[in-house]
């Protein structure tokens, strides 16, 4: 039986991993089928402390996870298809397809995903123009226009890269100011590759075989109309990758974990870590302190729950 089973391979799931590790702790991580969470569909990242010259997202999760793996991790390359949580004081069970495996502890550190504008056009043209990822798909808008839907930091950042391939990035956003922090908001205005396009949301994506436009509105106005563009990226947010512990563990109204004592759930020996229970900040280095949280406050559970069963009756 493992000390601790760490679901999800993101900044905090590894970061848990290495302090668990070194621990002593008998550490599992069930990574997935790809370890590296969101950064490994992230471009240069500036704002994670140590990195001066900046690394790009699946270099840094690349070495969390060897980093990891130096201290004894074992990682698989399997998903979580189910919890049993009905026994904590003897031990939690991960399920992965038919096999169970047992564990003292469990980290949830699943993170979250990109949403969707929910558009029927968006789906059927996925993966032929219409993308969530700017880094895996940016190349082959070489010489083309783009747009982005989006005002954060994530689609400043987007539009941003794909000024290195596309002629012009529209910037669709349903304000009339950016929600991006303040130097991301620089460099966006700063790029003449840069478009903004105010007040407008995306009603349809235009296209057959391929993405050939996209059919926009204006919020004030309610005009509508057209907008040649060979991708459309969409930057609009994230929702927590939690159904897997619905009904198992205690979330708000979207589904982000809720914690009850410092990092613990409302289940004895289960804890969770980084966008599973962030929805304000969502950055790397804040689900890194959470894993790192979640691993010293799972140590702690389990050296009380061994030493409590070493005690010999009537003993102090």
């Amino acid at each position: 039986m493992y000390d601790v089973i760490i679901v999800g391979s993101g900044p905090a799931g590894y970061t848990a991993a290495i302090y668990a590790a070194r621990a002593r702790l008998n550490t599992l991580v069930l990574a997935g089928g790809e370890s590296g969470g969101q950064l490994m569909l992230t471009t240069d990242v500036e704002n994670y402390p140590g990195f001066p010259d900046g690394i790009m997202g699946p270099e840094m999760m690349d070495a969390f996870a060897k980093q990891a793996e130096r201290f004894g991790t074992e990682v698989r390359y399997d998903y979580a298809t189910g919890v049993d949580f009905s026994t904590p004081d003897a031990k939690h069970g991960v399920l992965v397809g038919d096999e169970r495996l047992d564990a003292h502890t469990v980290i949830i550190a699943t993170g979250a995903s990109a949403m969707w504008l929910g558009l029927p056009n968006e789906e059927r043209l996925r993966g032929r123009g219409v993308s969530s990822c700017a880094t895996c798909d940016g190349f082959f808008f070489r010489d083309k226009e783009v747009a982005v839907v989006g005002g954060g930091d994530v689609a400043m950042e987007d539009a941003l890269f794909l000024t290195k391939y596309a002629t012009k990035v529209n910037v669709i956003h349903r304000r009339n100011e950016l929600r991006a922090s303040k130097i991301m908001q620089e460099r966006a205005v700063a790029n003449p590759k840069l478009a903004f396009v105010w007040d407008t949301v995306v009603d349809d994506v235009l296209g057959d075989e391929s993405v050939t436009g996209v059919k926009l509105r204006n919020v004030k106005s309610h005009q509508t109309s057209d907008l040649p563009v060979s991708g459309l990226f969409v930057a609009i947010g994230h929702r927590p990758n939690t159904d897997t512990f619905r009904g198992h563990v205690d979330m708000d109204e979207h589904g982000y974990i809720l914690w009850r004592h410092h990092t613990m759930t409302n289940v004895r020996g289960v804890f969770a870590a980084g966008d599973v229970v962030d929805r304000r900040y969502r950055q790397a280095v804040v689900a890194a302190g959470d894993g790192c949280r979640a691993a010293m406050d799972a140590e702690k559970y389990v050296e009380a729950k061994v030493h409590a069963a070493r005690r010999t009756p009537g003993a102090p």
